[in-house]
């Protein structure tokens, strides 16, 4: 009955978007999961529809699924399906044969979105790999993490914490392959408790037990100025990434408002590179440094050469050996900070410059902080590639700007999304049918396949190591009562009884 109420909804608000993602569960099964988006009620809604076992993993075996699927609930998929999302895989994401072409075949206005969290993700990891020092430096992250794991030294740490600091002892966190975003918080608990973590491998360095004692030293060893500036560096750069991050992963959020977002995180990322930004995080690297006893100057550095007494009234054009001999801070910027600024400002142009399109304009056309607001041209183009009667829906351009207007003069109300349109609209809908439709569609485009990673997680407490020979059917089922436990908690009981009952009228027991 919750899956009825979701189709139903499906249904009514005509149209609609297919998020799907798989992943494997503790019977090595692959699980395709599906979920719809849509508008419904005044509220953008990512309601589970099932889990599918995936027997084959190609383009047309996935895509057939997930049409099946569609075609099993009634939902008319060939003309109100108008937007698609999955990750960047190539079996999902193929030009001319993968599953998002295969589907955009048979349902022509099923716009392909890539996850733009999985988009984000990918940034960082390019970034880091592009880097050496800062790859060597999440190595180094997770040997620490590792080695401050072991039983023996994780109470060490707990007892160093509570003597050091009040409070809650804080965690080293487990560095995520899948999420790099949420490194931001292994950086801040790691900068933040960085002295304890020195004096707990200072401790262990000292002791008689060999193995462990020499990969305290090794890790020792390795905490220096460099690592202390890249620990800082990057505490800022994920801690930015990590906000857009969850903020892509809300179901309330449409696409023009991730491109603003992720064009507010570039315009952040640019101000990484002036001068007072780098001067206080040096200033920040440096107050980590003399708490923790790291030595700031270089040992090895050579010392400043001078100009011979013969060259002074001469033109030298060579100044090699001429630069001054405390020149960490610029080191410091011109080999680790810009180089990985770049590169992400690099990638994060790379990864989303397809939000150029002509979806995309017409969609960021419906936005009323863009400044192209209800303009003519972007909103008919976009109302073009849906099917919207063009000559109507620019009437209802010119009128919805005359009462938009009014109303910015007398304060009624202040729009600041797409949805916020739509629910002004949705008042009106009979008279702005088309532009009505419009909003409908912008909001309903996927932004991410966060829900379908969410309903992994219902998956893992559903068909546990207790559970692994559960049913297909039956794990779909109470993947739904799971993962919409709000809408089960709704139902009435009474109504299950005579459904029950209706459809097996051969019981002794009078239930009616």
């Amino acid at each position: 009955m919750v899956r009825d109420t979701i189709v139903k909804e499906v249904k009514k608000s005509e149209v609609f978007s297919v998020i799907a993602d798989e992943s494997k569960d503790l019977q090595k099964k692959e699980q395709l999961s599906l979920v719809g988006r849509y508008y419904y009620n005044g509220a953008v809604h990512e309601s589970f529809l099932c889990f599918q076992h995936a027997e084959q993993l190609d383009a047309k075996s996935l895509s057939e699924m997930i049409i099946g699927c569609l075609e099993s609930y009634g939902l008319e998929y060939k003309s109100n399906l108008i937007g698609q999302g999955y990750d960047g895989a190539t079996v999902m994401s193929g030009k001319h044969s993968g599953v998002a072409a295969r589907i955009k075949e048979k349902a022509n206005n099923a716009f392909y979105v890539h996850c733009n969290a999985h988009c984000l993700n990918l940034v960082l990891v390019d970034t880091v790999k592009s880097v050496p020092e800062a790859d060597s430096f999440f190595s180094l992250l997770e040997r620490l993490y590792v080695f401050m794991s072991g039983s023996y030294v994780h109470q060490r740490w707990l007892d160093v914490q509570k003597e050091m600091y009040g409070g809650q002892p804080r965690e080293l966190v487990k560095l995520s392959d899948t999420r790099w975003a949420c490194r931001a918080l292994t950086c801040r608990n790691l900068m933040d408790r960085l002295p304890a973590v020195l004096r707990v491998l200072q401790d262990i360095s000292t002791e008689n037990h060999r193995d462990r004692s020499i990969d305290a030293r090794g890790l020792l060893a390795q905490i220096d100025l460099t690592f202390i500036s890249l620990l800082a560096t990057f505490r800022k750069l994920f801690g930015n990434t990590k906000l857009l991050s969850d903020l892509l992963q809300s179901p309330s959020v449409d696409l023009a408002m991730a491109v603003d977002m992720v064009k507010s995180l570039c315009d952040s990322f640019q101000e990484y590179r002036t001068d007072t930004y780098c001067d206080q995080l040096w200033h920040d690297i440096m107050e980590t440094a003399k708490q923790c006893n790291v030595a700031i100057e270089d040992g090895e550095r050579k010392r400043l050469q001078k100009i011979n007494s013969r060259l002074g009234g001469s033109f030298v054009t060579c100044t090699l050996g001429l630069r001054e001999g405390n020149d960490d801070k610029e080191t410091f910027r011109q080999r680790l900070l810009y180089p990985i600024v770049d590169r992400i400002l690099c990638e994060m142009d790379r990864r989303f410059s397809k939000n150029s399109c002509t979806i995309m304009k017409g969609v960021h056309a419906l936005h009323p902080k863009c400044s192209q607001f209800l303009q003519d041209n972007l909103v008919l183009d976009l109302g073009k590639m849906y099917g919207c009667d063009c000559e109507d829906l620019s009437h209802e351009l010119h009128q919805a700007r005359n009462i938009l207007k009014r109303k910015s003069y007398s304060k009624d109300t202040q729009l600041s999304s797409i949805l916020d349109l739509t629910l002004l609209l949705e008042l009106h809908q009979e008279v702005f049918h088309e532009l009505f439709r419009l909003c409908k569609i912008a909001v309903a485009l996927p932004v991410s396949s966060a829900a379908c990673e969410r309903s992994f997680s219902a998956l893992k407490l559903i068909k546990n190591h207790l559970r692994t020979t559960m049913g297909d059917s039956r794990l779909s089922h109470l993947g739904v009562l799971s993962i919409e436990s709000r809408r089960a908690k709704t139902l009435d009981l009474d109504e299950f009884i005579k459904v029950f009952a209706r459809q097996h009228k051969n019981r002794r027991i009078n239930l009616l």
